[in-house]
């Protein structure tokens, strides 16, 4: 496994530089930031991320010629697995059809509002060099973001994805869907809990506004405002001093993050529900390739004992509903509830790691000992 960690982060270094060496000065300004640092100051910005239709940070596809925006997307593809990088790119191109749905006419004071042109990329520190570095994707329900220590692949998360519509007509009567399967195996695996489980499994009748956590930089149960989500001086919602999950009261403390993770164990599933677990858990984990996904840890059985499934909403299929998936270094977030449930977000993070802390203290406490 680092072997591989260690040729998937000597592809990123490859495709950083190269993309890195096209730009003129004026690009390079905007495109690269401070390199990861233990506890730098530099590390709020490379820590603050987003979901949003906002300023993520970095260059954007507007400030590049084509031939550059084929080398970003080699940048983010050496980050992803092949399925991955296909909802990725699904994903930026669901702008244009969401501006559809609008009529072509929402505006927020900018040239374009949906807008698959407004996606970010920023290298932080040297790729490839010696000292750790890292790189961050993102744009309207995308948000990638890895760093490198001492060759190898440290973190991949926060690891965002959303879809907006969630489900779109093809031709020939079939449907895009590309976070489908992570809804349809979660609904049916608490479907399929006997009555005492599913009771435990579902935490609250009412499905949240939105993913729990948010955008925060660490999960730590804090209730975060809908303006957390915009970048500052950007558009900002109605309503943005509200919690993004819209709950408050019994409600709120129901679906609050804790330490000790609320809902059904997967120890208490049988093994045609622990296989769903499992295949729900690729549907996250597998956004990125073999050397860096952490799903062969919960061929386990331990690990898989650990995993929480919980549950808030109808389990009806087109009502709004939200899951989450939480064990040791795991949180699985889902939510579908807007526009008449077709608008879904889906997030993977690790609550002890996310952005790599605890490698890059690791790193600094090493080599950088006074």
């Amino acid at each position: 496994m680092a072997d591989r960690s260690r040729e998937v982060a000597a592809r990123m270094a490859e495709a950083a530089l190269v993309w890195l060496d096209s730009l003129d000065p004026d690009q390079r300004r905007a495109a690269v930031g401070p390199p990861p640092a233990a506890g730098g100051g530099g590390e709020a910005e490379r820590t603050r991320w987003f979901y949003t239709p906002t300023d993520h940070g970095g260059l954007t596809f507007h400030q590049q010629r084509p031939a550059q925006h084929r080398l970003v997307m080699r940048l983010v593809a050496s980050g992803l697995s092949e399925a991955g990088y296909t909802t990725v790119a699904t994903v930026l191109g669901l702008e244009n059809v969401l501006d559809r749905v609008e009529g072509f006419s929402i505006d927020w004071g900018r040239e374009r509002t949906r807008d698959p042109g407004m996606y970010y990329l920023r290298v932080f520190g040297e790729p490839g060099g010696a000292e750790p570095w890292g790189w961050r994707f993102g744009g309207h329900h995308v948000s990638l973001n890895n760093l490198v220590v001492d060759g190898r692949v440290a973190a991949a998360t926060p690891c965002f994805l959303g879809a907006d519509p969630a489900v779109s007509p093809l031709l020939g009567g079939a449907a895009l869907r590309p976070l489908g399967t992570a809804e349809d195996l979660a609904r049916e695996l608490v479907r399929s809990l006997r009555p005492g489980a599913a009771a435990r499994a579902v935490l609250l009748r009412r499905a949240p506004h939105d993913v729990v956590a948010g955008n925060s930089t660490r999960v730590d149960g804090r209730e975060l405002r809908r303006s957390e989500l915009w970048r500052p001086g950007r558009h900002v919602p109605d309503r943005a001093d509200h919690p993004v999950t819209g709950l408050a009261g019994t409600d709120q403390r129901a679906l609050a993050l804790t330490p000790v993770p609320k809902g059904v164990p997967g120890a208490e599933l049988d093994a045609a529900q622990r296989e769903l677990l499992r295949a729900l858990l690729g549907t996250y984990l597998d956004r990125v390739p073999a050397g860096v996904s952490p799903l062969a840890r919960y061929e386990e059985p331990a690990a898989l004992d650990a995993v929480h499934l919980a549950w808030a909403g109808s389990t009806a299929a087109g009502e709004p509903h939200y899951y989450r998936l939480q064990g040791p270094r795991l949180l699985i977030e889902w939510t579908n509830i807007h526009r008449g449930v077709n608008h879904a977000h889906a997030v993977w993070r690790d609550p002890v790691a996310d952005f790599g802390g605890d490698v890059l203290a690791a790193h600094h406490a090493a080599h950088h000992a006074p």
